[in-house]
């Protein structure tokens, strides 16, 4: 891949997502936690315990290339991305929910995102090859998920009009330029691209459906209800592969590393939409049901 379009444009596409998510935050998406705090620490222990260690048995039982596992344990430590609300949105979950998960876990992931990759590379890589992220790249890791998303919050809390107005233009703004760099990227490296595939592919497929049963089912038998319970699904099912791309294609000068976020954004979107047909599917015969018995 073109390493001015890695270098570059990738890094200003992620600043665009990141701070137009800003964009859609104040403080009290973070005070929210108060009214919901059983959804919330159900959803990111999901995220930061269950997925981590479900993406490690995967990279350990279908026995993934050192970088390619790396890679995965990279994408299972990116948060959500803002993607996650148009589906909650879509398929009817709590939004305000999303939005504070996307809120807590864009902060949380700055600090937990460099020691799961460390934790990765000393692990996969023959005698932790590189030894991992040194302290200036987790500093570049920090600045690359928080200040776009501060400066966006900013410009909502002193600026709130504006804040509406550049929200649609950034989000349109932001999906075209990262279709555009992902199209671009798979262009200039189609062969390799079809051969990680069938090196990662089944991975990142299990570890997609994975993550959208464990986001919806692990909430529900925790007593969180269907609203909430497809907010978290979106949430932990939806990965920000953009971050992750972004992290290794920068931080992590890897392509190899960035494979299985690219690989997995193919499949995310396609499963996502079934996995929410299904969900207001079962909702529905759930409602019919009780509406029949009673």
């Amino acid at each position: 891949m073109g390493s001015g379009l890695i270098t570059v444009f990738l890094p200003i596409a992620l600043a665009i997502i990141m701070a137009g998510l800003g964009l859609e935050l104040t403080v009290n998406d973070f005070k929210r936690v108060r009214q919901h705090p059983k959804a919330v620490f159900i959803a990111l222990f999901c995220q930061l315990v269950i997925l981590v260690s479900i993406a490690f048995i995967i990279c350990k039982v279908l026995a993934l290339p050192p970088m390619l596992a790396v890679g995965l344990m990279l994408l299972s430590a990116s948060p959500g991305g803002p993607t996650a609300n148009l589906f909650s949105y879509l398929y009817k979950g709590d939004i305000a929910l999303n939005i504070t998960l996307t809120a807590i876990n864009s902060v949380i992931a700055a600090f937990t995102l460099p020691l799961i990759v460390n934790f990765a590379i000393q692990h996969f890589m023959e005698n932790g090859q590189n030894v991992g992220l040194q302290f200036s790249k987790i500093i570049q890791v920090f600045l690359i998920i928080l200040v776009p998303v501060g400066i966006g919050m900013l410009v909502r809390h002193f600026s709130p009009h504006m804040a509406e107005k550049l929200n649609k233009p950034v989000r349109i703004f932001a999906i075209v330029f990262l279709v555009s760099i992902i199209i671009l990227a798979i262009a200039r490296d189609y062969q390799n691209l079809m051969t990680y595939i069938g090196q990662i592919g089944l991975a990142t497929l299990l570890f997609c459906v994975c993550s959208l049963m464990v986001g919806y089912f692990v909430p529900r038998l925790f007593g969180v209800n269907s609203f909430q319970a497809k907010a978290c699904a979106f949430e932990i099912g939806i990965h920000n592969s953009t971050l992750a791309m972004t992290i290794a294609f920068t931080v992590m000068a890897s392509n190899m590393a960035a494979m299985p976020a690219a690989v997995y954004s193919l499949f995310m979107y396609i499963v996502a939409a079934i996995f929410g047909t299904l969900l207001n599917r079962l909702e529905k015969k759930e409602m019919a049901q009780i509406s029949t018995t009673t």
